[in-house]
C-alpha cells in the first residue's frame, strides 16, 4: 500500500466536506430522496415515466402534457420554434406588430368633393385656368420659380391656402408619388353632360372628333389618350361610370394639363350615349384587332366618334353592336395588339391627317384659281377717247 500523501490544508482549519461515492455523500444525507436515485443502478429518475425522447407524453411540466404539443422539438436536427406551440396548446400567439407604411397626411385626405392634383404641368395648368383651389402644397425653390410666382400669389389671392414645405412632407401628400416640388388640392373635375358635350363639338369645328373610352381600369391609359386626343385637335371624351377609371390625380398628371382645355363626359350606359352621338349626325367607328376596314384606308368625312376599349378584352360585345363600322390598325411584328393609349393616338393622327390632305388639295385649287386670274390680268379701264366714242 502506497504511503499517503501529506496533507497541505493549513493547520486550524475546517475539514473540507465529504467526498461523493458510488452510494452517495459519506456522513450525509444524498441530496435526493429516497424516491429519486442517482445510481445508474437504482431506480430510474423518471419513477416509472416514460422519457420524453422516447415519443411520448412526459409528466415532467403540465400534468402529463408535452410542453411542445404535438410538435418535435428537433426536426431536421434543429429546433423548431413555432410560436403557437412553445407556449402549450392553449397558448394565443403573439400579435405581429407590422411598420407603418409612409401614407398621406390625415390632413390632405381628399374629400368626395375634392382631388389632388400634382406634378408641374398639371398644377400649372390649373392656375392659369384659374380653377378653385382649397390648398397648394409648394417647396421653396418652386414657390419663387418666376413661372409660379405670380400664379401662386393669385390663387392665395383667391382664398387659397399656400403651404410652403420640404420634400418629406409632399411625400406624405401625395403618398409618394412623382409631384416634382408641388401639388394642389382641386374641387372634383367638372364632368359635362352627353348633350352638351355634343352641342360644344358641333359648334367648335366642322368635322369634329369625340372619343368613347369603353372600359379602361388603368388611369395612366386614360391620362395618356386626353393628353393626344386634346393635343390633336379632338373635341372631348365620353366615359362610362361602372367598371372604368374617372378622372383621379393620376389621369391628371399623366395629361399633363390637357384636362383644363378637355371636355369629359361621364355617362351611366355607353351604349345609349353612342346612339345619342348616331341621331346627331356621328359615325362610330369602333378600334379592334379583328377589324375588317384599315384605319388608313378609310374615309372620315363626317362627324366622327373612335371606340377604344381595354387592353386584353378590347370592345365589348354590346359597344361593338352600336358601332357603325369597326376599323383596325394593321401590325406586322410578333406583338398581337397595341396599348390603348397608342392605338388611340395612331388612329386620331390618321383622322386628321386626311383633314389635313383635304385641306391641302382644297388650298391647292384655289391657288390655283388665283394664279390663273392673275395671269389674265384684271380689265384695263377705258382711256377718254374711248369714253368720248361710247358718247
Amino acid at each position: 500500500m502506497p504511503p499517503e500523501k501529506p496533507s497541505r490544508r493549513p493547520q486550524g482549519s475546517s475539514p473540507p466536506p465529504p467526498r461523493k461515492s458510488a452510494g452517495g455523500y459519506k456522513g450525509e444525507k444524498p441530496r435526493y430522496d429516497s424516491k429519486r436515485s442517482t445510481s445508474k443502478g437504482g431506480k430510474s429518475r423518471h419513477d416509472g415515466d416514460t422519457p420524453r425522447h422516447d415519443g411520448q407524453p412526459s409528466s415532467y411540466r403540465g400534468g402529463g402534457k408535452s410542453r411542445y404539443g404535438s410538435h418535435k422539438r428537433h426536426s431536421s436536427g434543429k429546433p423548431n420554434y413555432d410560436r403557437q406551440s412553445r407556449g402549450g396548446p392553449s397558448a394565443a400567439p403573439k400579435p405581429v406588430i407590422k411598420a407603418q407604411q409612409a401614407g398621406p397626411h390625415p390632413d390632405s385626405q381628399t374629400q368626395e368633393d375634392s382631388d389632388l392634383i400634382y406634378g408641374r404641368h398639371a398644377v400649372e395648368a390649373a392656375l392659369q385656368n384659374h380653377r378653385p383651389l382649397n390648398r397648394v402644397w409648394v417647396n421653396a425653390r418652386i414657390r419663387y420659380d418666376p413661372r409660379f410666382l405670380s400664379l401662386i400669389d393669385e390663387a392665395k389671392a383667391s382664398g387659397a391656402v399656400i403651404d410652403e414645405v420640404d420634400t418629406q412632407r409632399l411625400n406624405q401628400v401625395t403618398a409618394g408619388a412623382n409631384h416634382q416640388g408641388i401639388a394642389a388640392q382641386a374641387a372634383s373635375h367638372d364632368y359635362l353632360d352627353i348633350d352638351v358635350l355634343i352641342e360644344q363639338a358641333l359648334a367648335s369645328a366642322r368635322l369634329p372628333v369625340i372619343l368613347a373610352a369603353d372600359g379602361i381600369t388603368d388611369p395612366h391609359n386614360l391620362g395618356a389618350i386626353i393628353r393626344t386626343a386634346e393635343a390633336l385637335g379632338a373635341q372631348g371624351i365620353v366615359i362610362p361610370q361602372r367598371r372604368a377609371v374617372g378622372i383621379t390625380s393620376t389621369v391628371a398628371k399623366v395629361a399633363a394639363g390637357a384636362l383644363e382645355h378637355f371636355s369629359v363626359s361621364r355617362v351611366v350606359n355607353l351604349k345609349r350615349a353612342l346612339e345619342s352621338l348616331k341621331e346627331k349626325g356621328f359615325w362610330i367607328y369602333g378600334l379592334s384587332a379583328t377589324g375588317s376596314q384599315p384605319v388608313h384606308r378609310t374615309h372620315f368625312d363626317r362627324p366622327t366618334v373612335i371606340v377604344v376599349g381595354a387592353e386584353g378584352s378590347g370592345l365589348s360585345l354590346t359597344v361593338q353592336q352600336s358601332c357603325d363600322q369597326l376599323i383596325s390598325i394593321p401590325l406586322k411584328g410578333a406583338v398581337p395588339s397595341l396599348n390603348a393609349s397608342v392605338a388611340t393616338g395612331m388612329a386620331l393622327y390618321e383622322i386628321y391627317r386626311h383633314q389635313w390632305v383635304a385641306q391641302q388639295q382644297i388650298s391647292s385649287l384655289q391657288n390655283q384659281k388665283q394664279n390663273s386670274i392673275n395671269k389674265q390680268g384684271p380689265a384695263l379701264p377705258l382711256n377718254q377717247s374711248e369714253l368720248e366714242s361710247l358718247s
